[in-house]
């Protein structure tokens, strides 16, 4: 039965009904159907990536070339940096347009079980918590300091605005690819809703947190706390609103805090594979586990939000 005592975080974002979305299920339950269609949500996985993959390909090599011919630049630049950012950004439509060729859902019910996307989430979440984690992401700026490189002003402007900008384009990408659409797919394979919600949880985490390219235990904690923890607030609330207020207060502090710091942005994206992290690096998972343990706190009467049941 939908829940109706959604409490402060979801109240006045009712879900409207679409006929090709089932009624009453969770988030990551919109595909799950009488056959768990293993093959299909493979095939959804594998093309994912290749987007992920592809588009970083694409929109790297199209700023490589436009920095050499036009600007006369090399290494990591401004163009590069807005490159990365949009190749992600490009997920947004590509996991709807994955959605609704492999499984014929609408585009819309990738935002939320509402179908539509939440803007009153969106905001009364960036309130609450938006806050806290910019706090805890420049602690931990503070306590890792690194080695400050030279830098125009023309760049730290356009690093900056870029940052501002575009990161949090880019988390959404993320978000919508990694926990709306392969969380829904992972989610679908399971007899249970509990037990999709761990399995899609499990697999989404450990999967992108391993893409990130890094086994230090510090730095690779610190994914797999972000990332479950994205997918655990999506799976209470229904929708990508909140988690995409997450990311992209977290990744934009952190590239406007490296950039106002002089930082290596792209000496540190190149190398993770050989970055040697530190218990420091915790400091922002430990805001986002009492950010998620308020919200599964505000969602314990509800339970996870339902897609409309009339």
């Amino acid at each position: 039965m939908t829940n109706t005592t959604e409490g402060w975080l979801l109240r006045a974002d009712k879900p409207e009904h679409s006929p090709r979305v089932p009624v009453d299920v969770e988030y990551h339950r919109v595909y799950a159907g009488d056959k768990r269609r293993i093959p299909r949500g493979i095939l959804a996985i594998v093309l994912l990536f290749a987007g992920l993959i592809g588009f970083a390909q694409l929109f790297l090599i199209a700023a490589a070339v436009i920095d050499a011919q036009l600007l006369g630049r090399t290494g990591f630049t401004p163009l590069r940096q807005a490159a990365g950012a949009l190749s992600l950004a490009v997920l947004i439509p590509y996991s709807m347009l994955l959605q609704r060729l492999l499984y014929g859902v609408p585009a819309g019910s990738l935002h939320s079980v509402s179908g539509r996307f939440r803007y009153g989430v969106l905001g009364r979440s960036l309130l609450a918590f938006g806050p806290l984690l910019l706090l805890v992401v420049s602690v931990g700026f503070f306590l890792v300091p690194g080695e400050a490189v030279p830098w125009t002003t023309a760049d730290l402007v356009a690093f900056i605005v870029i940052s501002a900008l575009l990161s949090p384009l880019a988390a959404a990408g993320e978000e919508y690819g990694l926990r709306g659409l392969m969380f829904r797919v992972v989610g679908g394979w399971t007899r249970g809703a509990r037990s999709g919600a761990i399995l899609g949880t499990v697999v989404t985490t450990v999967l992108f947190s391993l893409f990130h390219g890094t086994l230090d235990p510090y730095l690779l904690t610190s994914y797999l706390v972000l990332f479950s923890a994205l997918a655990i607030v999506t799976w209470r609330t229904g929708g990508l609103e909140v988690a995409v207020v997450l990311h992209a207060v977290y990744n934009a502090t952190a590239f406007v805090l490296a950039t106002t710091l002089h930082l290596d942005l792209g000496g540190a994206l190149d190398s993770r594979g050989e970055t040697v992290g530190s218990v420091e690096n915790l400091v922002p998972s430990a805001g986002l586990v009492v950010i998620t343990a308020i919200i599964w706190w505000m969602t314990r009467k509800s339970g996870p939000a339902r897609t409309p049941s009339t």
